[in-house]
């Protein structure tokens, strides 16, 4: 059932699918973030709720997409831990100091919880993923990362059918004890906005870490399974998706974005049948030779650094008009913003790459 990497489309895989997907939801998530509490939105949160709700799988796709690519990219050939740390950090580590810095420095207004007041809790903002709305994600994101040889091993365990569905049980069954802990013992408690730290632990996220390694292996079988019972995975998200927002919406009004949590059962539930969907799209597309697939793999590649760039653009979106057409015209100005912030989010990181690789050359 080993799959090595020269039997997989070069061109794009499926980690490549999630990547891409899971940047271009997160931009809306933070445009919906941003126009909130502007007055002529309120009367439009329920509907805009149910929105941010369907865009809300970013983090576990991502995750499961890292782990899928880096699983197949490595397979061949596994590199040394240090040397694996080393391309990461220009990869990875080196854009977030870059835009952790850009935000505390430039938008210190965009910090959450409690801005920094001196030089120690400014170094408490730039490691925690306080910096900006989003930067959350990058903590948890990177622990990933530094666990890689956890992984790998995982990898060399995976010999045959039985010990892929052993892996795979014992990550459910630990998931499935952190979510109840989590339901009983944090939402809705008076800890869970004291307890925010919790979404940046990865024990959370693991179960998409190991999805996307268990999805590299047995890719060719998994992908024609994803894509016969694609409507069913459908129907689940739907279902997942419609008890997210009645749970939203059962919180005290005014509706608030921050009561939403990863851990909660149906975000779980509705994260999987996403992750599902997306890959069932990649094989489809595999398999018909897509012309879109230089595409998507060439996006992919910029996904990260855009999505660290895209609440900096939004910024600057926002402060040069984006909030008064929003406010004057909320759908209008949602969308607005939301394309531009796309389009210039990846537009830099794309121009700065082509402009990073000339000098190398020259």
């Amino acid at each position: 059932m080993r799959v090595k990497a020269k039997e997989l489309n070069r061109v794009a895989d499926g980690g490549d699918y999630l990547k891409i997907v899971a940047c271009t939801a997160v931009m809306l998530q933070s445009v919906l973030g941003f126009a909130w509490d502007l007055p002529r939105v309120v009367a439009l949160r329920p509907i805009l709720s149910g929105v941010y709700l369907a865009v809300k799988f970013t983090a576990p796709a991502f995750i499961c997409g890292i782990l899928l690519t880096t699983m197949r990219t490595t397979v061949d050939q596994q590199p040394r831990y240090g040397r694996y740390l080393r391309r990461q950090w220009s990869a990875l580590f080196l854009p977030t100091i870059c835009w952790t810095l850009a935000y505390l420095l430039i938008f210190p207004g965009l910090q959450q919880h409690h801005p920094y007041q001196d030089l120690l809790q400014f170094g408490w903002q730039f490691v925690n993923g306080n910096a900006a709305p989003h930067l959350w994600y990058n903590t948890m994101m990177l622990q990933m990362i530094f666990l890689m040889p956890v992984f790998w091993a995982i990898r060399r365990w995976l010999r045959g059918n039985r010990a892929a569905w052993g892996i795979f049980g014992v990550t459910a069954v630990g998931d499935l004890l952190w979510i109840v802990w989590y339901r009983l013992m944090v939402y809705p408690t008076s800890r869970f906005t004291g307890w925010y730290l919790l979404d940046r632990v990865f024990l959370g996220f693991v179960l998409y870490a190991i999805l996307g390694i268990l999805a590299w292996y047995g890719w060719p079988a998994i992908q024609r399974y994803l894509q016969r019972w694609w409507a069913m995975s459908v129907v689940v998200a739907v279902g997942a998706l419609i008890v997210q927002q009645r749970a939203l919406l059962a919180w005290r009004l005014p509706l608030d974005l921050g009561h939403t949590s990863y851990y909660l059962p149906a975000t779980v539930v509705y994260d999987l049948a996403v992750i599902g969907l997306i890959l069932a799209l990649a094989g489809r597309q595999q398999t018909r030779h897509s012309r879109v697939l230089p595409v998507i793999h060439r996006l992919a590649g910029y996904a990260y650094p855009s999505y660290l760039a895209n609440v900096f653009w939004l910024q600057v979106i926002w402060r040069l008009g984006g909030a008064t057409v929003t406010g004057a015209h909320p759908v209008l100005g949602i969308v607005a913003c939301y394309l531009l912030t796309w389009i210039w989010s990846f537009g830099f990181t794309a121009g700065l790459t082509k402009l990073l690789n000339w000098r190398k050359r020259s």
